[in-house]
């Protein structure tokens, strides 16, 4: 399907462009060291900006992570055996992941919603605003459980035939 391979594609395409955030935060991170022991003059976002950009980047790269397979797993059980137990495991795995995805997506929503009504900050100085946080957190929990569908669909496929290879042949 068509759909699919779309999927894949803007979940890839968001990951490679959120791993640029890693570049922005060692940037800022440098920044704060060379302020604070060569200058002698620390500041006073650098900590709370280095956390936003990694607590977006953890989240919202979690999708492309799925796709390349980059998630913890116990290989042990889940690839030693036929393509089909192979594909009955990852059924599983991502049943879990999509339920636990659609929960926290829901309950994500509302903490987005909540903090940006009232204007939510956290307890720092500076006062961060909240939102983009929840934010961040609300579309990267939506993108792998949309991709966790995308890998349900997949090993359901597989499940009936499993000589079927579904990233290539136009099942995807």
């Amino acid at each position: 399907m068509a759909l699919l391979a779309w999927i894949d594609r803007i979940n890839s395409t968001l990951g490679k462009l959120v791993s640029f955030l890693i570049w922005i935060g060692i940037a800022i991170i440098v920044w704060e060291v060379i302020a604070r022991y060569v200058f002698n003059a620390p500041s006073v976002w650098a900590q709370g900006y280095t956390q936003r950009l990694f607590a977006s980047y953890f989240i919202l790269i979690g999708a492309f992570t799925l796709i390349q397979g980059g998630h913890v797993r116990v290989d042990l059980l889940l690839n030693t055996r036929s393509p089909r137990w192979n594909a009955f495991t990852d059924l599983l795995n991502v049943t879990v992941l999509v339920i636990w995805g659609a929960a926290l997506a829901y309950e994500g929503w509302f903490y987005f919603e909540e903090a940006w009504q009232f204007g939510d900050r956290d307890d720092s100085a500076l006062g961060h605003p909240m939102w983009p946080v929840h934010l961040a957190l609300f579309v990267g929990v939506v993108m792998i459980t949309v991709q966790g569908v995308v890998e349900f669909i997949r090993s359901a496929v597989l499940l009936v035939r499993p000589d079927v290879d579904v990233k290539r042949r136009g099942i995807v």
